[in-house]
This record gives C-alpha cells, structure tokens and sequence, in this order.
C-alpha cells in the first residue's frame, strides 16, 4: 500500500508530499528536464513503496511549482504549491501561457456571465490573438449599448489582470454556444489548421 500523496498542513502555504513514500519532480512539459525550484512545470510522480503496480515517473499532467523554504509548521516534507493548471490544457499566445481554468475563474466572478464560454485563437499576420465568447444571463442584456461596452471592458480588464495579455471579448446570447455531452470543449485554436 502506497498511501496519500499529499497533505496540507494547517499553515495551509503549500502541500506537503510525503518523500518517504514518493518522489516528486518538477519538469518542463516541452523538454521533459527539470525547472529550479520556484518555476512552474509539470509535476512527475514515482512511487517508492507502491509493489504490486508501482508507478515509474508517471507524467500528471498537472502544473505546479516546487517551494524550497522550509514551512512554518514544522515538517521537513517537500512542498509544492496548489494545481494552477494542466499542460495539456495550456495554450500559449504571445509567448504566455494561458490556462481555460484561469479564464474560467475570472469570468465567474462577475455576475452577468452566465456559465457557457468560448476561447477561440487565431493568428492574424505575425501575431497571435485570443478573443472569449461569453455567453450572458438573459437577465444581464440592456438594450443600452453603453451598458454594454462597459461590461466588456469590465470583463476585459479583469482577463488583462489575470493573464497579462490583452484580450477580445465578444458578449453573445444565452444559449448561442455549443453544447456537449460530458466535457465540453472550451478552446479553438485556429492556428493549427
């Protein structure tokens, strides 16, 4: 028997792994070599004690940093910071990296944005762009176009904050994005094509 991987302490300043049962690395998930301790990269994790199907650098995909200060609580236990994303969701756009989970919890802290959006990037000339179709609450439509326009550059200013990155915001009708059965896809990447 293996046990738990992690535990939070009540410090609650990063998780702590138990490195008596597992051995944690920080890669990078392009080049697949490790990041000094503080740089984000994808976690890795090799069982120690696990017999009957151990696990062998088994790629998470989950990103997050190594902390190298000791904690405040006591333990000697390495730690790591919280999930701040996964890399096979990230995107990069103008050479930064772009989660749809960053974007999501922006986007449902402002009340008029109903739950459905879209993250589409396209390339126009040499540079990339990202625009989000954000569906509304049918509540949130003003027949005011100032009303509006200062709901986008609300949400565009809080998407500018988070991801240092200058984004298009397109508000459309409730119900107007696609919908799918289990989960839904988030990102168009018209770079690819």
């Amino acid at each position: 028997m293996s046990g738990p991987l992690f535990t939070e302490c009540s410090e609650q300043c990063g998780i702590h792994i138990w490195a008596d049962k597992f051995l944690v690395e920080i890669l990078d998930p392009e080049t697949g070599e490790p990041v000094p301790d503080g740089e984000s990269g994808e976690l890795v994790i090799t069982t120690l004690t696990k017999e009957a199907l151990p696990l062998i650098r088994y790629r998470v995909r989950d990103l997050t940093r190594k902390l190298s200060e000791p904690c405040r609580c006591g333990r000697t236990h390495p730690r790591i910071t919280r999930i701040s994303g996964r890399s096979d969701d990230m995107i990069i756009v103008r050479g930064i990296n772009v989660f749809p989970g960053q974007i999501e919890s922006v986007l449902m802290k402002i009340p008029e944005v109903g739950n459905h959006f879209m993250i589409i990037v396209d390339r126009i000339g040499p540079l990339d762009s990202i625009k989000v179709q954000i569906e509304m609450h049918e509540s949130a439509f003003s027949d005011k176009m100032s009303d509006m326009m200062a709901l986008k550059k609300k949400i565009s200013g809080a998407l500018k904050s988070v991801l240092s990155l200058a984004v298009e915001v397109e508000l459309v009708e409730h119900g107007s994005l696609p919908r799918s059965e289990g989960k839904s896809k988030k990102v168009i990447d018209n770079r690819k094509i």
